[in-house]
């Protein structure tokens, strides 16, 4: 698994040595930001399904500045994100819509807008339509998914750890049923 994702992600030093990042040196170059292992997986990825909930442009920053205190993964965090995009935050944002409906109530959908997802000022004022149901689902959508997220990622991380193992230990059978046998010596008395 760290294999896959190493090949595609810069390494640290590479990222740290940009003229922009020295003033965050001291805060970016923590280990635990950059490796990927059992404890950062699943939080990086609860972090990043966390923050793309977040309205605007600031989902990455967010998953950024809550990734440095809590020594999560940086690149998966900030891959996390991606999963809000013109194509699906609309219809995150009706998920959310109902799921705020079931804690706090409300009407049904304003009838007759359909937002245009790449006008910011009209999904803005849809969003702003939709009100406190809307509000509180995003909340509730972004801890559900952050759960979930960090409930899946652990389980994958244990199901690679599982079948390196059992692959270890088949092929330790397989290279000691292979290996030639010394003859043994009967003659010796």
């Amino acid at each position: 698994m760290r294999k896959h994702f190493h090949r595609y992600l810069p390494t640290p030093e590479a990222i740290l040595a940009k003229a922009w990042c020295a003033p965050f040196r001291p805060w970016l170059g923590h280990p635990s930001l950059w490796h990927l292992n059992q404890r950062s997986l699943p939080g990086a990825m609860a972090i990043g399904l966390f923050c793309g909930l977040i309205p605007g442009p600031f989902q990455m920053l967010a998953a950024l500045l809550l990734c440095i205190p809590l020594r999560k993964n940086i690149p998966v965090a900030l891959a996390a994100t991606f999963y809000t995009n013109p194509f699906t935050i609309v219809p995150l944002y009706l998920i959310a819509y109902g799921y705020g409906r079931l804690f706090v109530g409300g009407g049904d959908l304003p009838q007759g807008f359909v937002p245009d997802a790449w006008n910011p000022s009209a999904l803005w004022e849809w969003t702003l339509s939709l009100g406190k149901p809307l509000a509180v689902g995003v909340c509730a959508l972004a801890v559900t998914l952050a759960v979930l997220g960090y409930v899946a990622a652990a389980l994958a991380w244990r199901l690679h750890v599982v079948r390196a193992w059992r692959r270890r230990t088949t092929d330790r059978l397989a290279a000691r049923s292979s290996a030639p046998r010394e003859p043994q010596d009967r003659d010796r008395a």
